[in-house]
């Protein structure tokens, strides 16, 4: 019996901890190919179907969309894929 309660503590300490690493981050992008009234709406629908993306805000007048993420679950590379994959390639301002 305590070795069974020992193993479930452990497991519980090992998710939790994992847990404390991830973060929740925002990055802006420019996305120069944006021309168009619809464009933002298909930037930010490919950008929030990748796994991860809590949220992502496009602005044409600026060409630019602001995207909020897990960084435990998604890295810069699937979001900047996803804008790819659409036909409009986008680069992080820093």
């Amino acid at each position: 019996m305590k070795k069974i309660n020992a193993r479930r503590l452990l497991a519980v300490l090992m998710l939790s901890t994992s847990a404390s690493f991830a973060a929740e981050k925002t990055i802006t992008l420019s996305v120069p190919g944006m021309n168009c009234p619809s464009c933002p709406y298909m930037i930010e629908q490919s950008i929030s179907v990748v796994d991860g993306v809590q949220s992502a805000d496009a602005e044409l007048e600026t060409r630019t969309c602001s995207v909020t993420f897990d960084d435990a679950v998604a890295t810069v590379e699937d979001i900047l894929g996803a804008t790819e994959g659409i036909g409009y390639p986008s680069t992080i301002i820093k």
